[in-house]
């Protein structure tokens, strides 16, 4: 857990062969009691992200990866390709490019795989403005500065279909490039038992605004509306969009001298904001707005011109084999319905239990409660999940 862990996990660069070639895949497999909001797992049976993976040293001055991930959708099993990229390995003073598919570098868990989280599900943060996790055709730039303190800082710029606003009627000229994000993390070691990142994030969407024609029904609401109106487009889709995203977060770990097999800590905090939902035409926002003034039912209508989401969370494995953990969030949204905007409000706390045989293999069961104001079809507040997580082949070590 010092302060290397932070740099990119590239080996260096090897004789340009194919015995210089990885394969991994990583097996996703669950139980879940009830349905849960903008979840990709369903009730009962099914196959979270399992992946494939290939990667290799292509030369002396570049590295590739490729992974594939297979998943469950309605009974239905679905291909996608979640990275497919090449990044230079030899660029002097610190530098470093990046093009093709990736994850973007936005906030702490969105570069990271899902099958590495703590948790059978991310935040509600991240299922509602990212899909689960934002990865895109794009290029990033990156650099980490010669400092002390850990300090890396990038810019991407991305297609951004899948952060798209709904387009109902199917008119709508999008950018092409639709996505900008810049980013930049700060970190350190306290000691040889702790050590701490910070992270700033801005994520600029040219095509995240609705349009005051079109109506928020079709958009935003429950997961499961979104689907049926276009499943072709449910995977990591975002169900609320905007001009405008602005993430901070916080990581805390600590390990006993040091040591992070046997026994650790990990803290996290992140918050998102998320403006300029609506492009304003003819004041037609403050009408909108104002009439949710106007419309307010028992509470539940305000005139907030933004989205926003946070959560806390705590994972400790206090032994090799055992690990718990205890995440709460919350997300505010607003809902349009025509001549007003009403709040949708959901509270996530959840219990995850975990036992590990070794560091490839993970069972976990999850205990959610969820209480929402706002959504439709959202009645099932107590949801279990039973998963298990298996790694085979050569796996790189997880991010910080």
């Amino acid at each position: 857990m010092v302060i290397s862990s932070f740099f990119p996990l590239l080996s260096q660069a090897q004789t340009p062969t194919l015995s210089n070639l990885t394969v991994s895949a990583v097996l996703d497999g669950y139980y879940q009691s009830e349905d849960r909001l903008m979840t990709e797992r369903a009730k009962g049976f099914g196959i979270g992200e399992t992946e494939l993976a290939l990667s290799a040293s292509i030369d002396d001055m570049f590295f590739g990866k490729l992974t594939t991930v297979f998943e469950s959708h309605d009974g239905e099993s679905e291909v996608n390709v979640e990275e497919a990229f090449i990044q230079t390995m030899a660029l002097p003073n610190g530098f470093t490019v990046r093009a093709g598919r990736f994850l973007s570098d936005i906030g702490y868990l969105n570069n990271q795989h899902l099958h590495s989280d703590s948790f059978t599900s991310r935040p509600s943060a991240y299922r509602a403005f990212l899909g689960g996790h934002y990865f895109d055709d794009g290029l990033r730039f990156s650099y980490i500065a010669p400092t002390d303190l850990y300090w890396t800082m990038g810019v991407e710029a991305f297609s951004g279909d899948s952060l798209r606003a709904a387009d109902e009627h199917g008119e709508r000229a999008f950018d092409s490039t639709g996505v900008y994000t810049a980013f930049t993390k700060i970190g350190g070691d306290i000691s040889i038992e702790s050590s701490w990142q910070l992270g700033l994030s801005y994520l600029r969407n040219e095509n995240g605004q609705l349009t005051p024609e079109e109506h928020e029904e079709d958009h935003g609401a429950a997961a499961d509306e979104a689907v049926a109106e276009n499943p072709d487009d449910h995977a990591h889709a975002a169900s609320y969009t905007g001009k405008n995203t602005f993430i901070t977060d916080f990581v805390y770990k600590w390990a006993p001298n040091g040591n992070y097999k046997y026994q650790h800590l990990t803290l996290s905090a992140e918050y998102f904001r998320v403006s300029d939902f609506m492009v304003p035409k003819l004041d037609e926002l403050d009408e909108l707005l104002a009439g949710a003034e106007d419309h307010a039912d028992d509470g539940e209508a305000n005139s907030k011109d933004y989205h926003q989401a946070w959560y806390v969370s705590g994972v400790y494995q206090f032994s090799p084999n055992w690990s718990a953990g205890l995440r709460y969030g919350k997300l505010d949204s607003q809902l349009q319905h025509e001549a007003h905007f009403d709040q949708q409000t959901l509270k996530e706390t959840e219990l995850s239990i975990a036992w590990h045989n070794s560091h490839f293999s993970t069972v976990r069961l999850e205990f959610s409660h969820q209480s929402n104001l706002g959504f439709e079809n959202a009645n099932n507040d107590k949801v279990m999940t039973l998963q298990y997580v298996m790694a085979m082949g050569a796996h790189n070590a997880h991010q910080f």
